[in-house]
Protein backbone atom coordinates (compact mmCIF):
# COMPACT_ATOMS: atom_id res chain seq x y z
CA UNK A 1 0.00 0.00 0.00
CA UNK A 2 1.44 3.88 -0.72
CA UNK A 3 2.41 5.23 2.61
CA UNK A 4 0.44 7.71 4.26
CA UNK A 5 1.56 11.35 3.67
CA UNK A 6 2.98 12.63 7.28
CA UNK A 7 1.90 15.87 8.29
CA UNK A 8 4.12 19.36 8.13
CA UNK A 9 4.09 22.18 10.66
CA UNK A 10 4.02 25.08 9.48
CA UNK A 11 7.52 25.97 10.76
CA UNK A 12 8.52 22.98 9.23
CA UNK A 13 7.44 24.00 5.88
CA UNK A 14 9.26 27.66 6.13
CA UNK A 15 12.46 25.95 7.04
CA UNK A 16 12.18 23.12 3.76
CA UNK A 17 11.00 26.32 1.57
CA UNK A 18 14.38 28.28 2.99
CA UNK A 19 16.63 25.33 2.07
CA UNK A 20 14.85 24.91 -1.21
CA UNK A 21 15.39 28.80 -1.79
CA UNK A 22 19.33 28.62 -0.87
CA UNK A 23 19.66 25.50 -3.12
CA UNK A 24 18.56 27.49 -5.93
CA UNK A 25 20.19 30.59 -5.16
CA UNK A 26 23.30 28.80 -5.15
CA UNK A 27 22.77 26.92 -8.79
CA UNK A 28 21.08 29.48 -10.61
CA UNK A 29 22.56 32.85 -11.46
CA UNK A 30 18.96 34.26 -12.94
CA UNK A 31 17.06 33.52 -9.63
CA UNK A 32 18.09 35.88 -7.41
CA UNK A 33 17.11 38.44 -9.86
CA UNK A 34 13.96 37.37 -11.02
CA UNK A 35 13.03 36.97 -7.01
CA UNK A 36 13.67 40.66 -7.29
CA UNK A 37 11.14 41.26 -10.11
CA UNK A 38 8.48 39.02 -8.26
CA UNK A 39 8.88 41.24 -5.52
CA UNK A 40 9.23 44.87 -7.27
CA UNK A 41 6.41 44.87 -9.77
CA UNK A 42 3.74 43.28 -7.29
CA UNK A 43 4.76 46.42 -4.97
CA UNK A 44 4.81 48.72 -8.05
CA UNK A 45 1.45 47.91 -8.89
CA UNK A 46 0.17 47.74 -5.20
CA UNK A 47 1.33 50.84 -4.46
CA UNK A 48 -0.51 52.70 -7.49
CA UNK A 49 -3.50 50.55 -6.53
CA UNK A 50 -3.73 52.29 -3.03
CA UNK A 51 -3.28 56.20 -4.01
CA UNK A 52 -5.90 55.45 -6.79
CA UNK A 53 -8.40 53.37 -4.85
CA UNK A 54 -7.47 52.86 -1.62
CA UNK A 55 -5.77 50.94 1.01
CA UNK A 56 -7.87 47.66 0.31
CA UNK A 57 -5.84 46.98 -2.23
CA UNK A 58 -2.74 46.68 0.51
CA UNK A 59 -3.99 42.95 1.17
CA UNK A 60 -3.84 41.72 -2.27
CA UNK A 61 -0.51 43.31 -3.04
CA UNK A 62 0.87 40.94 -0.46
CA UNK A 63 -0.91 38.14 -1.68
CA UNK A 64 -0.02 38.55 -5.05
CA UNK A 65 3.62 39.64 -3.98
CA UNK A 66 3.61 36.58 -2.07
CA UNK A 67 2.84 33.95 -4.89
CA UNK A 68 5.07 35.52 -7.56
CA UNK A 69 7.72 34.62 -5.45
CA UNK A 70 6.57 31.19 -4.89
CA UNK A 71 5.76 30.82 -8.64
CA UNK A 72 9.46 31.93 -9.56
CA UNK A 73 10.61 29.47 -6.69
CA UNK A 74 9.07 26.39 -7.37
CA UNK A 75 9.99 27.00 -11.38
CA UNK A 76 13.67 27.76 -10.90
CA UNK A 77 14.12 24.93 -8.14
CA UNK A 78 12.86 22.38 -10.09
CA UNK A 79 15.36 23.45 -12.89
CA UNK A 80 18.43 23.31 -10.67
CA UNK A 81 17.78 20.01 -9.23
CA UNK A 82 17.53 18.87 -12.62
CA UNK A 83 20.63 20.10 -13.14
CA UNK A 84 22.08 18.65 -10.49
CA UNK A 85 20.88 15.18 -10.82
CA UNK A 86 22.25 14.66 -14.34
CA UNK A 87 24.43 12.29 -14.25
CA UNK A 88 24.49 11.23 -10.71
CA UNK A 89 24.02 7.41 -9.95
CA UNK A 90 20.50 6.68 -8.65
CA UNK A 91 19.06 9.95 -10.06
CA UNK A 92 15.99 8.76 -11.69
CA UNK A 93 15.52 6.35 -8.62
CA UNK A 94 14.99 8.85 -6.83
CA UNK A 95 13.21 11.49 -8.72
CA UNK A 96 10.49 8.58 -9.37
CA UNK A 97 10.70 8.00 -5.36
CA UNK A 98 9.30 11.93 -5.00
CA UNK A 99 6.96 11.85 -7.61
CA UNK A 100 3.30 11.73 -6.23
CA UNK A 101 1.08 9.16 -6.57
CA UNK A 102 1.77 5.25 -6.11
CA UNK A 103 4.97 4.05 -7.24
CA UNK A 104 6.74 1.18 -6.10
CA UNK A 105 10.93 1.96 -6.51
CA UNK A 106 13.39 -0.52 -5.73
CA UNK A 107 16.65 1.01 -6.51
CA UNK A 108 19.55 -0.87 -7.94
CA UNK A 109 17.76 -3.98 -8.29
CA UNK A 110 20.52 -5.11 -10.95
CA UNK A 111 23.91 -3.47 -11.02
CA UNK A 112 27.61 -3.99 -11.89
CA UNK A 113 30.66 -2.26 -10.43
CA UNK A 114 31.09 0.48 -12.90
CA UNK A 115 27.93 1.88 -11.50
CA UNK A 116 26.00 0.87 -13.96
CA UNK A 117 22.03 -0.39 -13.00
CA UNK A 118 19.17 -1.03 -13.18
CA UNK A 119 15.84 0.22 -10.93
CA UNK A 120 12.68 -1.22 -10.54
CA UNK A 121 9.38 0.65 -10.51
CA UNK A 122 5.79 -0.67 -10.00
CA UNK A 123 2.92 1.54 -10.65
CA UNK A 124 -0.35 1.73 -12.17
CA UNK A 125 1.04 1.93 -16.06
CA UNK A 126 3.01 -1.76 -14.52
CA UNK A 127 6.25 -2.53 -14.57
CA UNK A 128 8.60 0.29 -15.31
CA UNK A 129 12.50 -0.59 -15.85
CA UNK A 130 15.20 2.53 -15.43
CA UNK A 131 18.81 1.60 -16.59
CA UNK A 132 21.34 4.05 -16.11
CA UNK A 133 25.30 3.38 -16.93
CA UNK A 134 27.25 2.97 -19.85
CA UNK A 135 24.77 2.60 -22.86
CA UNK A 136 26.71 -0.39 -23.99
CA UNK A 137 26.67 -2.40 -20.71
CA UNK A 138 23.45 -1.20 -19.44
CA UNK A 139 21.53 -2.32 -22.18
CA UNK A 140 22.65 -5.90 -22.13
CA UNK A 141 22.09 -5.61 -17.91
CA UNK A 142 18.59 -4.24 -18.80
CA UNK A 143 17.79 -7.35 -21.46
CA UNK A 144 18.77 -9.71 -18.67
CA UNK A 145 16.34 -8.07 -16.45
CA UNK A 146 13.47 -8.16 -18.74
CA UNK A 147 13.39 -12.04 -19.66
CA UNK A 148 13.80 -12.54 -15.92
CA UNK A 149 10.99 -10.11 -15.25
CA UNK A 150 9.16 -11.65 -18.08
CA UNK A 151 8.39 -15.30 -16.31
CA UNK A 152 6.23 -13.45 -13.59
CA UNK A 153 4.74 -10.30 -14.50
CA UNK A 154 1.86 -12.27 -16.24
CA UNK A 155 0.02 -9.94 -18.57
CA UNK A 156 1.52 -6.25 -16.79
CA UNK A 157 2.88 -4.19 -19.15
CA UNK A 158 6.14 -4.10 -19.15
CA UNK A 159 8.29 -0.65 -20.12
CA UNK A 160 12.03 0.16 -20.30
CA UNK A 161 13.87 3.05 -20.45
CA UNK A 162 17.97 3.94 -20.64
CA UNK A 163 18.46 7.14 -18.90
CA UNK A 164 21.04 9.45 -20.02
CA UNK A 165 21.89 12.08 -22.38
CA UNK A 166 22.69 10.19 -25.71
CA UNK A 167 20.98 9.10 -28.78
CA UNK A 168 17.92 6.96 -27.92
CA UNK A 169 18.07 7.98 -24.23
CA UNK A 170 15.70 9.77 -21.78
CA UNK A 171 16.64 12.79 -19.93
CA UNK A 172 16.06 13.25 -16.41
CA UNK A 173 14.08 15.98 -16.97
CA UNK A 174 11.75 14.56 -19.16
CA UNK A 175 11.28 11.29 -16.71
CA UNK A 176 8.73 12.55 -14.74
CA UNK A 177 6.50 13.55 -17.33
CA UNK A 178 6.97 11.01 -19.41
CA UNK A 179 5.90 8.11 -16.72
CA UNK A 180 3.12 10.76 -15.92
CA UNK A 181 1.73 10.37 -19.42
CA UNK A 182 2.04 6.01 -19.11
CA UNK A 183 -1.89 4.70 -19.34
CA UNK A 184 -3.08 3.57 -16.05
CA UNK A 185 -3.08 -0.21 -16.62
CA UNK A 186 -3.49 -1.99 -13.57
CA UNK A 187 -5.85 -1.02 -10.60
CA UNK A 188 -4.56 -0.39 -7.20
CA UNK A 189 -5.22 -4.04 -6.43
CA UNK A 190 -3.18 -5.44 -9.46
CA UNK A 191 -0.27 -3.20 -8.16
CA UNK A 192 -0.60 -4.66 -4.68
CA UNK A 193 -0.15 -8.16 -5.83
CA UNK A 194 2.54 -7.18 -8.53
CA UNK A 195 4.45 -5.56 -5.80
CA UNK A 196 4.48 -8.73 -3.75
CA UNK A 197 5.50 -10.81 -6.96
CA UNK A 198 8.34 -8.67 -7.40
CA UNK A 199 9.79 -8.77 -4.27
CA UNK A 200 9.53 -12.28 -3.78
CA UNK A 201 11.53 -12.20 -6.60
CA UNK A 202 14.07 -9.83 -5.78
CA UNK A 203 14.27 -11.19 -2.06
CA UNK A 204 17.86 -11.92 -1.17
CA UNK A 205 18.59 -14.24 1.32
CA UNK A 206 20.56 -13.32 4.38
CA UNK A 207 22.98 -14.67 6.19
CA UNK A 208 22.19 -16.17 9.73
CA UNK A 209 23.25 -13.98 12.55
CA UNK A 210 26.15 -14.75 15.40
CA UNK A 211 28.68 -16.94 15.36
CA UNK A 212 29.25 -19.78 12.79
CA UNK A 213 28.70 -23.44 14.93
CA UNK A 214 31.72 -25.26 15.19
CA UNK A 215 29.95 -28.52 12.95
CA UNK A 216 29.89 -25.96 9.70
CA UNK A 217 33.55 -24.49 10.06
CA UNK A 218 35.58 -25.61 7.23
CA UNK A 219 38.62 -27.13 8.35
CA UNK A 220 42.17 -24.95 8.69
CA UNK A 221 43.48 -26.75 6.10
CA UNK A 222 41.09 -25.58 3.88
CA UNK A 223 41.73 -22.01 4.44
CA UNK A 224 45.56 -22.66 3.88
CA UNK A 225 44.73 -24.42 0.67
CA UNK A 226 42.43 -21.92 -0.44
CA UNK A 227 45.12 -19.22 0.00
CA UNK A 228 47.54 -20.85 -2.12
CA UNK A 229 45.70 -21.09 -5.60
Amino acid sequence: MAKPEEKVSFGQRLKQIGMVFSFTAKRDKWFMPLVAGAVLIPIALTVVAVITWGWLWLPVGILLTLLAVLIVLNLRSNAAMMNAAEGQPGAAAQLVENMRGDWRVTPAMSSTTQMDMVHLVIGRPGVILLAEGNPQRVRSLLGQEKRRLSKVIGNAPLYDYVVGQGEDELSVRKLRMTLMRLPRNLTGKDVNALDKRMKALTARPQMPKGAIPKNMRPSKGAFRQMRGR
